[in-house]
């Protein structure tokens, strides 16, 4: 629907009204008479929606941004629907929130509306990590929990995800029957008027249960002697890890545990980084400058809400180099598997899972032992959901390409904790094996084929950003490329009309997975391509995946500059150079 000025200017006029707070209707002035026009309309043209990881956006005034009306009015939608579903039961929640600017503040305001409304808080006294939160949901049983975080956006953002009564994200029928109620709400139905008896601050007891099943879950072989003799350097990029990582792994057994100081305090501006982003390798320098001077073994960093990581190993040259997330996810998946294949025995109901752009090379290694792959879309909530659809499975572990892992179960969202302690076990155990955590990498790499993986992140911010995005993927519809870098294209699939379309018969078939805007193309030779806009940034992401077999570890350099040369190729090809 194509909003108009007019349109934008009766959001404008409605929040000039007693409704809301003088201090807001005072910003909005103050943005009128200094002729901020184009600030105002990227305010007021649109409501935030819920993306794939939540509703995250910029603060400020306006139904287009993070405050006190948009948070409240999701709250009270949530509070709604929370009350008409469990009409008999005394609702509980549990908030938490992380080091951005206003989150303790937000996480207040959050609490004040579902106190209004009779609905009993548990609100964490101070920041704490994400992965905490979805557990404290199942372990203080509660129906619903909130989350303010914006992840590893920049200093200006912050962000609401909502948990349900398994510990994991949003999803299906849930988020659109919430999103629903929300939207029928005015502003003046808000209920700010807190009842402070129905809010119980919690801290220390959700954080030792969180820290002994993060322990229980993340440890597996590696010996007293071999965890000891590991060193880890560890930032928490001024995030919520510093709250819980150090203390797991001093708990599992690690001793030669080195912070990065100058990272080390939360603090929202995220001051020594860029980008407090785990993906870019600028946010580990510091880390790895300190790894290099003391002879670390590995380096981990987590982003501010501790739900992603990013780690550097030693290579082949034993300097220190990073991975990417389906590196690491390859190898931990694998680990998992081994170990309970050698360890548990595998009974035939356990299952891995990954989603839809991250790398094919997870499902052969699944096939080798006998155990299923399910994939999804993208975003956590889709392998909580597998949880949740499938009692009667076991749930090893997966992960997504964008450096999310997830350990068991105990935990129903992405978790930096955990597997943060799950790397450190396999650089330790790798290590005494005479081996260490990129050579099993190259190892997989000769037995499952090598696979490569690149990402590009296209940034379009605001409204005309929205619509170029937009366009991109009208024209990737209109006209699929019929080659890529000299290879076919043999298969279109296109989540969002849920339709796989064979190329050379033209051919089709349905898609078993829920429709989402994605777009993934298939070459002749096994190159897979996929374009999909992100559900939390002003960005249209493009995945590369390309792969050729390695005959022996002593090919790896070699393999890999072709699979280089490849993937080069195909963002010439695509424009994305």
């Amino acid at each position: 629907m194509h909003i108009t000025d007019s349109d934008i200017n009766a959001k404008i006029e409605e929040w000039l009204t007693p409704v809301f707070d003088l201090s807001i209707q005072e910003e909005i002035k103050k943005l009128q008479k200094e002729n901020k026009t184009e600030e105002l309309k990227e305010s007021f043209y649109k409501n935030l929606e819920f993306g794939t990881g939540g509703m995250r956006g910029v603060m400020g005034v306006g139904t287009n941004r993070i405050n006190k009306y948009t948070l409240g009015k999701s709250t009270q939608g949530l509070s709604n629907y929370l009350l008409e579903q469990f009409p008999n039961e005394a609702v509980k929640v549990v908030i938490a929130y992380d080091c951005r600017h206003n989150s303790d503040t937000l996480a207040q305001i959050v609490a004040d509306v579902f106190s209004s409304n009779n609905i009993h808080v548990y609100l964490f006294s101070e920041l704490r990590p994400t992965p905490e939160l979805s557990f404290a949901v199942k372990q203080l049983e509660c129906h619903c929990g909130i989350v303010l975080t914006a992840s590893h956006n920049p200093p200006e953002y912050n962000g609401y995800k909502v948990y349900w009564q398994d510990g994991g994200q949003l999803v299906p029928p849930q988020d659109k029957e919430i999103i629903a109620e929300i939207n029928a709400l005015q502003y003046s139905e808000i209920k700010f008027d807190v009842n402070p008896d129905l809010i119980q601050k919690i801290d220390k007891e959700i954080d030792t249960l969180f820290i002994e099943q993060s322990v229980k879950n993340g440890s597996f072989i590696a010996s007293e002697k071999a965890k000891k003799e590991t060193k880890i350097v560890f930032t928490s990029l001024h995030g919520t890890s510093i709250t819980a990582v150090p203390e797991t792994l001093k708990k599992a057994g690690y001793e030669q545990v080195y912070i990065v100081k100058e990272q080390e305090a939360p603090n929202g501006n995220f001051p020594t980084v860029k980008s407090p982003n785990p993906e870019e390798p600028e946010a580990l320098e510091m880390a790895i400058a300190l790894a290099n001077e003391i002879g670390a073994d590995i380096v981990i960093g987590t982003d501010p809400d501790c739900d992603r990581l990013g780690i550097a190993v030693r290579n082949n040259q034993g300097e220190l180099q990073l991975l990417n997330g389906n590196q690491t996810m390859v190898v931990m998946t694998w680990f998992l598997l081994d170990f309970y294949k050698n360890n548990l025995g595998l009974q035939g109901n356990e299952f891995i899972a990954s989603t839809i752009v991250s790398t094919p090379m997870l499902k052969n290694i699944a096939d080798a032992y006998h155990t299923e792959y399910k994939e999804v879309l993208t975003g956590f909530k889709w392998i909580a959901k597998l949880i949740k659809d499938f009692p009667d499975k076991k749930f090893i572990g997966g992960g997504e390409e964008s450096f999310g892992f997830m350990v068991g179960d105990f935990v129903r969202d992405k978790d930096a904790v955990t597997s943060t302690l799950l790397a450190c076990e396999i650089v330790a155990h790798t290590k005494e094996q005479g081996a260490s955590f990129f050579s099993t990498l190259i190892d997989l790499y000769t037995t499952y084929g090598f696979y490569k993986e690149n990402l590009i992140s296209l940034v379009k911010k605001g409204i005309k950003g929205a619509e170029e995005i937009k366009q991109i993927m009208i024209d990737l519809r209109k006209n699929p490329p019929l080659t890529i870098a000299g290879e076919q294209v043999v298969l279109m699939e296109d989540y969002q009309t849920g339709i796989s379309k064979n190329m050379i018969d033209n051919s089709e078939s349905k898609l078993t997975i829920p429709t989402s805007n994605v777009l993934i193309f298939y070459t002749e030779n096994g190159n897979k391509i996929a374009a999909r806009p992100s559900g939390t940034e002003p960005k249209i992401k493009f995945y590369i995946s390309v792969q050729k077999t390695l005959p022996s570890a002593s090919l790896f350099e070699e393999t890999e500059m072709q699979l280089d040369t490849k993937i080069a190729a195909i963002k010439t090809d695509l424009n994305l150079t």
